[in-house]
C-alpha cells in the first residue's frame, strides 16, 4: 500500500500517457467485439481507432488522473445487431474491463524483461517507469468500470442476468448514473476498497507475468 502511495503521489510525466494508452485499449477492445458480434456502430463513428482524443471523456479523464479511477467517452453500441441482445451487450462491456487486466500483464511481462535482460540505463529506467503505471492505472481502470453501477461496464453485465422489462427500464437512466458515480468518487467512501482491490489484482497478475523469467532464472 505504502508503493502504491508512494507511485500516485502526484501528477507527473507517466501518469498522463499510461492513462491515455488505457482508455484507448479499454475503448478499442469494446468497440472490436461490438463489431464482431454484428455491431457495425463503432466503426462507423471512428472508434475503432489507436488515437486516444476520440475517446477521452473529460471528466472521467480527470477523475483517473487525480484518483486513479475513472472512465472514457463510451462506444457508441447499437444492440440490436447482436442476435441475443443482453447476452452481446454484456459480452462488449467484459471486453473493456479484460483488455485492461490483458494489458496490465503485457506490461509487467516487459518490465520483466527489461529487469532481468537489459542494462538499466536512463531510457530503460523511463520505459520501466512507464510501463509500470500502464500496468497499475490499467487495472484501476478495469476494476473499477467492473462496478454494477450504470454506465460502468459491470452494470450492463449484472443486468444482462434480469428480465427484459427491468432491463430496459434501467438503461433509460443511465445518464443519472455518471452523476452517482461523481458524487461517490468525491466522497472517498470506496477509496480504501477500490485501492485495496487494485493492489491485490496488481500482485496476483505481476505474480503471473514475473513467472516464465523466475523459470528461467532457475534453469540458468
Amino acid at each position: 500500500m505504502d508503493f502504491l502511495s508512494n507511485l500516485f503521489g502526484g501528477i507527473n510525466f507517466y501518469f498522463i500517457p499510461a492513462a491515455l494508452i488505457c482508455i484507448t485499449v479499454h475503448e478499442c477492445a469494446h468497440g472490436l467485439v461490438a463489431y464482431k458480434l454484428g455491431d457495425p456502430t463503432a466503426k462507423m463513428s471512428g472508434r475503432l481507432s489507436l488515437n486516444p482524443v476520440r475517446h477521452i471523456d473529460v471528466i472521467g479523464l480527470i477523475m483517473l488522473i487525480l484518483l486513479g479511477f475513472g472512465w472514457a467517452k463510451p462506444v457508441p453500441v447499437d444492440m440490436r445487431y447482436f442476435s441475443n441482445p443482453k447476452k452481446g451487450m454484456a459480452i462488449t462491456a467484459l471486453a473493456g474491463p479484460v483488455s485492461n487486466f490483458l494489458l496490465a500483464f503485457l506490461a509487467l511481462f516487459l518490465m520483466e524483461g527489461i529487469f532481468s535482460f537489459a542494462l538499466f540505463n536512463e531510457a530503460t529506467v523511463v520505459i520501466y517507469r512507464l510501463l509500470l503505471y500502464t500496468a497499475v492505472v490499467s487495472i484501476g481502470l478495469g476494476f473499477f468500470n467492473l462496478i454494477p453501477i450504470s454506465p460502468l461496464d459491470g452494470s450492463k453485465m449484472l443486468l444482462a442476468l434480469f428480465p427484459d422489462r427491468i432491463y430496459y427500464n434501467v438503461l433509460r437512466f443511465e445518464k443519472y448514473g455518471m452523476l452517482l458515480l461523481v458524487l461517490i468518487l468525491y466522497s472517498g467512501v470506496l477509496d480504501t476498497a477500490l485501492v485495496g482491490a487494485r493492489a491485490t489484482i496488481l500482485e496476483w497478475i505481476w505474480s503471473a507475468a514475473a513467472a516464465p523469467f523466475e523459470l528461467i532464472s532457475e534453469l540458468i
